[in-house]
Formats: C-alpha cells, sequence, structure tokens
C-alpha cells in the first residue's frame, strides 16, 4: 500500500548569541543536522543545494530511508526609513545596510534532481522538505529563532501495516510523524545550546 504523510515542527527560540555569530551557525546545514537523531548525512550538491539521507524505523524496527534535496536561500530583511524606501538595493552602502537591518530568513525548499533516487524495494523514498528560519536581534547580544519546517514523503507500507484500516494508518502517519519531528526539532536545538551557552524556548 502506497501511503502520503506529512510531518510538521515549529518553535520558537531565544539564542545567547550575537545575531550574525547565530545566522552563520544556523546556515550550516550539516552542522545542525548533525544534532537531528534521524539525520544519517548531509551531502553537498552545488549551489547552496543539498542533498539529505534520514533514516527512522517503523515499531518493527524495520528501517525506512528517506531522501530530501534541498536548496537554501538567505534573504536579508532591511527596515528603509520614508526617504530611502524606492533606493536601490545595489546602491545601499554597507553602513546602510548594517543600520536599517531587522532580520534575516532563511528559506530551505525542495530541489528537483533529474535522477531516480527511489528504490521502495530497499525501502528507500524521495521526501519534499520545506523551511523557514527567520532570524531577529534581541537586546544583549541575543537573538530570537523562528522555525519551521514540514516534510512530504510518500512511501510503501511494509506487509504487516496492510491488515489495518488506511484511513486510521494514515492519521497515525501523519501524527506519528509529526511526532518525531517535533522531538528531533527539540533535540536538534537543545543540542545546539552547547555551542551557545543558553538556547530558550519560547
Amino acid at each position: 500500500m502506497e501511503m502520503e504523510a506529512t510531518g510538521k515542527s515549529h518553535g520558537q527560540w531565544v539564542f545567547h548569541g550575537e545575531f550574525d555569530r547565530t545566522v552563520n551557525y544556523l546556515s550550516d546545514q550539516k552542522k545542525i543536522l548533525g544534532f537531528n537523531p534521524f539525520c544519517h548525512s548531509v551531502e553537498p550538491l552545488g549551489d547552496d543545494a543539498y542533498r539529505w539521507l534520514f533514516r527512522v524505523t517503523d515499531p518493527q524496527n524495520n528501517p525506512f530511508d528517506v531522501v530530501f534535496n534541498v536548496k537554501q536561500a538567505d534573504e536579508l530583511l532591511l527596515e528603509l526609513p520614508q526617504e530611502n524606501e524606492g533606493i536601490d538595493v545595489e546602491e545601499l552602502t554597507e553602513e546602510m545596510i548594517s543600520e536599517y537591518t531587522v532580520g534575516r530568513k532563511i528559506t530551505w525548499r525542495h530541489h528537483p534532481v533529474e535522477e531516480n533516487l527511489e528504490n521502495p524495494e530497499k525501502y528507500l523514498f524521495e521526501g519534499k522538505a520545506s523551511a523557514d528560519m527567520l532570524f531577529l536581534p534581541l537586546a544583549g547580544n541575543k537573538t530570537r529563532v523562528d522555525f519551521d519546517l514540514r516534510i512530504d514523503v510518500k512511501f510503501i507500507l511494509y506487509p504487516a501495516f496492510r491488515i489495518i484500516p488506511e484511513q486510521i494508518i494514515r492519521v497515525m502517519t501523519n501524527a506519528g510523524m509529526s511526532l518525531i519531528m517535533q522531538t528531533a526539532t527539540n533535540k536538534m536545538f537543545q543540542s545546539i545550546s552547547n555551542d551557545f551557552g543558553t538556547v530558550r524556548q519560547m
């Protein structure tokens, strides 16, 4: 039986770290996903694109491998005074950018590739990932990070699960995936706190 599952996780954290350092740290996918207990590897594909390999197991300890191809983009959030609102971004000086920066946003989006990565017989599937990380500087050299992640995966169930009604399986799968993702996200940010001294969830 082929299933489609969606998992979501989100949260808001305050890093006791200076804004630029926090942004640079969390923009390193290989570093931060290394704290995710389900992430097996992160490999660069070039042009700010990466391939993640996630490995999870079902209740009978059967492994599922899911590959995500992800493109990362970085957006500077500026709040210009009224007299400068129509100015071309390329005309902004470094001093103006520094003065008017109110935050940054890192996005992860699905990055299509031509090769077929799936091998259902070996329970290897390709998923789609999408995430937004919003960074806002706070007083006292702290940084607020808002994180939202969504993944979508199509996969084939092991035979043992096919005796359960499809609707129940779908509800269980989506709820279970979101629970796994939220738990992994919380663990990831808690582990990152070792490099920052304190990371507090809001």
